[in-house]
């Protein structure tokens, strides 16, 4: 089974050294996420002139900042840079981001039915299929030519609305913040939904598997923590995804985080919910639980990802003893 890498972004850090260095390590894809102060698609550029063979991603770029059109093009450029190497992952983000930082309406119909037209046209304007027109509530697109690229596209879904759309037109789905003993069951909505639709096709999972690796288990879960806190306090998408089996636990931990008490939700973080959410301790203690999310049935692609609350240390050490040339 392939393991990914998403690979952090901090000031203090060459994500593209990274990049190579995780190539050199066996990874077999590298993702960038992008929420602000970076461009994922600027630096994977960087990164596909750097590296040979791994696989490449966006995980994620919101639908709400780019156009249809614009993630078509981006998504054929990289392809065509990397010799076909390129996933595009999309996703809706949070209300935060879209409304406070990019200045779009989070309602405006809504962010399903936006992913939805975002990733159909998208999906459109990549084909072979000639000169493209599209109508929908939100997008109205005449007489422009596809782009014959053949870019696989990935979802960030987690309610059962974004996981029809998944069903409906995705070839991968990107779980983050579903625990690890609920991916099955979710992904099995999704297949439902594809059998119901008559779409016979198949899906990557490349769930998000917040990693930290430290000799003190402790100090690693605490890492876990303060990434679940921070989600959880921040999307209400996130929270429902963890509440789907720690309803009372999530609720308190947003509420904290809300107030501005963030130690404090990192706290409410439970050990029930840290084993359920990454992977944290000693090196062998880390290697086992990220063997036991790989080993989950729908899952294809498990992504290593490191927090970005982790320290250097911790980070570094993190892709290092996860990546494939240590755990075989």
């Amino acid at each position: 089974m392939p393991t990914d890498l998403l690979l952090p972004q901090t000031a203090d850090r060459d994500t593209t050294e990274l990049g190579v260095r995780a190539e050199e390590l066996g990874y077999d894809g590298l993702w960038l996420g992008e929420l602000w102060g970076t461009s994922a698609v600027v630096r994977l550029t960087d990164i596909a002139a750097r590296t040979d063979e791994v696989a490449l991603g966006t995980a994620i770029v919101n639908v709400f900042s780019r156009t249809p059109a614009v993630l078509a093009m981006t998504a054929a450029t990289l392809d065509r840079v990397s010799d076909g190497r390129f996933r595009l992952g999309v996703g809706t983000s949070t209300e935060k981001a879209v409304e406070d930082l990019h200045g779009a309406d989070w309602d405006d119909p809504n962010p399903v039915r936006r992913a939805h037209e975002t990733i159909e046209l998208t999906r459109a304007f990549l084909g072979d299929e000639g000169r493209v027109d599209y109508e929908g509530e939100i997008f109205e697109v005449r007489d422009f030519p596809s782009l014959d690229a053949d870019v696989p596209v990935y979802h960030a879904a987690l309610g059962e609305a974004n996981r029809r759309v998944v069903a409906r037109l995705c070839d991968g789905w990107i779980p983050h913040n579903v625990p690890f003993p609920d991916l099955d069951e979710n992904f099995a909505y999704i297949r439902d939904r594809m059998e119901a639709a008559g779409r016979d096709a198949s899906v990557d999972v490349a769930p998000y598997v917040p990693a930290a690796v430290s000799d003190d288990p402790a100090e690693a879960r605490d890492v876990i923590r303060g990434h679940v806190a921070y989600y959880v306090g921040n999307g209400r998408g996130y929270q429902r995804a963890v509440g789907q089996r720690f309803p009372d636990a999530a609720d308190a931990v947003a509420e904290a985080w809300r107030e501005g008490d963030r130690d404090v939700a990192a706290a409410r973080v439970t050990d029930e919910m840290v084993a359920a959410l990454g992977v944290a301790g000693t090196p062998a203690q880390a290697r086992e639980q990220f063997a036991a999310v790989a080993d989950i049935d729908c899952v294809t692609r498990p992504m290593v990802t490191i927090p970005s609350n982790a320290p250097d240390e911790i980070a570094e050490r993190t892709i290092e003893e996860l990546a494939p040339s240590n755990r075989e």
